[in-house]
């Protein structure tokens, strides 16, 4: 009771803070829409503004924090996500399991027309999710579609009800992430308030929690699978980093950076970084025989765990249907893309037609050349390089992609406080502006307005030339 009253005394600025939010939280969940454009800025900017005032005020007290960041996603409970049809398909993925179904193997569409489920609210489902996704096969890998059907076993039997479920998990896999990402930055004697950068980041609360995307889980299990790295249980976070790629398959372009991780450091490296797995008995430095054995282990345990997590679901027809799903990202879908939309222009004044096809091929293949890049001539030997690394070519990535989701870079937010970048807080406060062109603001036709994308990509190339080119700071 003394601590409370303490903390009131105290903390009051900071607690009015608080509250403000929680209204703000509720006023986006429960009554704010897609199409509510000037009300989604107003809100998500007074939500930044506020959210750096309770950080700012409270002294990075992690009591009032941590209970203000479960609170604020609490708020979210049971609002159904307004700024995404997504969850559909989630729920429909997880009833399919839940039946005995294997989700892969049929479109939404083709199970609708041919009346082969008894799943309930079927037809709801259906019509949420929309003609587009329900017209391709399911692309979330299997540790995502067991959360999909855990979530659905919240008691209720309603689309409300799956939805809480879901995000329960979600929200469980923040509270990890704060523990494990606390824990990291306080191994590598970094300040640990900057966990709150992610954990009461609004875009995050919002993208993650709000609109139920399970980035927030992929992300729990790297920040675990880091944790296990830096402190020498590289074989379980072979296994925990499998468990990411199982929820999204992004980790799967970071597997080629950890090459100089086991090759190249010496023992007094590993013994400053408290890597266990080196015996202090062994000469000075770790042969790179020795280092590329660990490497190869390391990979065949993540090969061999993946393998496990898709062999329930796995045939010809699964993998004939996943690999043509994926591949639709790079060569028919388009949004919110940077580079991708001048080189578009260009082929548009070349040859008067869209060359996705051509540019979707050849962008993956600059983002390749980038991993290799980073892998095999930046010595990634410390969790920080490591991070920085990976948050970079994460980051060219998006920069070559052609469609680019505002939840996508919510791995970027996490992995930024663990290196000297800040140029993810500033896009994860300027991604909002996706939504505007997603609406067609200010267009006739209502397609996407590219001068919200241009304003969006200014601000985001300045801070990201400015911080890795201009001022040339250097991985910690």
């Amino acid at each position: 009771m003394l601590e409370l009253a303490n903390i009131y005394k105290y903390k009051k600025i900071t607690l009015a803070y608080i509250l403000i939010s929680c209204m703000l939280y509720i006023w986006f969940a429960y009554y704010t829409q897609r199409t509510d454009a000037l009300q989604l800025i107003l809100l998500y900017g007074c939500l930044f503004v506020i959210g750096y005032q309770i950080l700012k005020t409270s002294g990075f007290y992690f009591r009032i924090l941590f209970i203000a960041s479960i609170l604020f996603r609490l708020l979210f409970l049971f609002a159904l996500p307004n700024l995404s049809q997504d969850f559909y398909r989630f729920i429909w993925d997880g009833h399919m399991i839940l039946e005995g179904l294997n989700p892969y193997l049929d479109t939404p569409n083709v199970i609708i027309s041919q009346g082969e489920t008894n799943m309930p609210l079927a037809q709801e489902l259906y019509n949420g999710m929309g003609k587009l996704n329900a017209s391709h096969f399911t692309n979330y890998p299997p540790l995502n579609q067991l959360c999909f059907a855990l979530g659905n076993l919240f008691p209720g039997n309603s689309i409300l009800s799956s939805v809480a479920g879901m995000r329960l998990l979600i929200i469980a896999a923040d509270i990890g992430t704060l523990y494990f990402g606390k824990k990291l930055l306080e191994a590598l004697k970094l300040p640990s308030n900057r966990i709150f950068w992610y954990i009461l980041n609004p875009f995050i609360i919002i993208e993650l929690t709000g609109n139920l995307h399970f980035e927030g889980v992929m992300i729990f299990f790297l920040v675990w699978s880091l944790y296990l790295l830096h402190k020498g249980y590289w074989k379980w976070a072979a296994v925990v980093f499998a468990c990411s790629v199982s929820v999204k398959l992004i980790p799967l372009m970071f597997l080629p950076l950890f090459f100089w991780w086991f090759t190249s450091t010496s023992l007094s490296d590993r013994k400053n970084s408290q890597h266990k797995w080196i015996s202090y008995a062994e000469p000075n430095n770790l042969s790179a025989f020795a280092g590329m054995k660990k490497l190869i282990v390391f990979y065949t345990i993540v090969g061999i765990t993946l393998i496990a997590f898709f062999i329930p679901f796995f045939s010809i027809e699964f993998v004939d249907n996943y690999s043509k799903t994926v591949g639709l990202w790079f060569n028919n879908f388009e949004f919110n893309a940077s580079i991708y939309y001048v080189l578009r222009a260009i082929g548009y004044a070349i040859t008067g037609y869209n060359e996705i096809g051509i540019i979707g091929k050849i962008l993956p293949l600059v983002s390749i050349l980038a991993i290799l890049g980073f892998s095999f001539f930046k010595k990634n030997n410390s969790i920080p390089k490591l991070s920085t690394s990976i948050l970079l070519v994460f980051t060219i990535y998006l920069f070559l992609s052609t469609t680019v989701h505002p939840w996508y870079i919510a791995t970027l937010v996490m992995l930024c406080i663990f290196t000297n970048y800040r140029y993810p807080l500033i896009w994860s406060a300027i991604i909002i502006l996706s939504y505007l062109s997603y609406l067609g603001i200010g267009t006739a036709d209502k397609s996407e307005n590219l001068w919200i994308v241009a304003l969006e990509y200014f601000v985001v190339f300045s801070a990201f030339f400015w911080e890795v080119i201009l001022k040339k700071r250097l991985p910690i």
